[in-house]
């Protein structure tokens, strides 16, 4: 009987699902594992990077981070295609914000502005959901740092730490029993160094296959950098000798 619900995001089925915004989940659960940490003195993203061919040109710029605004970055799980339309809707949103009021978005207004166009493609005939997750990381005057998830159905939630995209349940457990609240940024990069060597399909993690993005701030200005390959590789090498040690104990 489920068969009949299949093709429509429109109607629900006899036990109450939308097959489509299920299906469209579960897409995201075979995308490339992103991690989110919120740390005391900032924010981390983390993603795995998709190197499906040494023949493939490397990235001019991120492969899963992409910058909304000054103050709002966000790492993506599943289809870039439709990533891309989702943020340069975002960016639009952002930039119609400033220009009314003379002021940065609140990262929350602007996710939930992201959020009801996701949401709206759910509930039209001749639509499909968007095939994308993402993590949100921004800072504001009101709240401080930041942390959102949202999915193709279209909703939201703050984290303090969170995994999305292929093997998400083992990145969780690991956040669930290494994340404290107040980690500091370098502690945050190994944590998720960790949650991504977990959760990749890959036997060793090496930098060419993660991106990291750091947010901080200095004073009232929000500062993103990527972390370069050579750093990443140190931290690499950090927490593999950190669990070796463990391992010997």
């Amino acid at each position: 009987m489920a068969r009949r619900y299949d093709s429509s995001t429109t109607t629900f089925s006899p036990d109450g699902r939308l097959h489509q915004v299920e299906y469209a989940i579960e897409a995201i659960n075979n995308a490339g594992t992103a991690v989110g940490i919120l740390a005391k003195d900032g924010i981390v993203l983390a993603g795995e990077k998709n190197k499906p061919s040494n023949l493939l040109a490397p990235s001019k710029g991120p492969e899963k981070m992409y910058k909304i605004d000054d103050h709002l970055t966000t790492v993506v799980a599943g289809l870039t295609a439709d990533a891309n339309i989702l943020i340069n809707n975002a960016r639009i949103n952002a930039q119609r914000y400033i220009y009314t009021y003379q002021e940065p978005m609140p990262v929350e207004q602007l996710v939930e502005k992201v959020c009801n166009y996701k949401q709206a493609y759910t509930q039209y005939g001749g639509l499909r959901p968007f095939g994308v997750s993402f993590l949100f990381a921004g800072w504001d005057e009101y709240h401080g740092y930041q942390l959102y998830m949202s999915d193709p159905s279209g909703n939201y939630s703050g984290w303090k730490a969170t995994c999305i995209g292929q093997n998400n349940q083992a990145g969780k457990n690991l956040l669930k029993n290494d994340y404290e609240e107040n980690l500091t940024i370098d502690a945050a990069m190994k944590l998720a160094v960790k949650v991504l060597v977990k959760s990749m399909d890959a036997t060793t993690a090496s930098a060419d296959k993660l991106e990291f993005c750091i947010m901080t701030t200095d004073g009232d200005k929000v500062i993103q950098r990527i972390v370069p390959e050579a750093d990443v590789t140190k931290i690499l090498e950090e927490v593999a000798l950190e669990t070796a040690s463990e391992g010997d104990m």
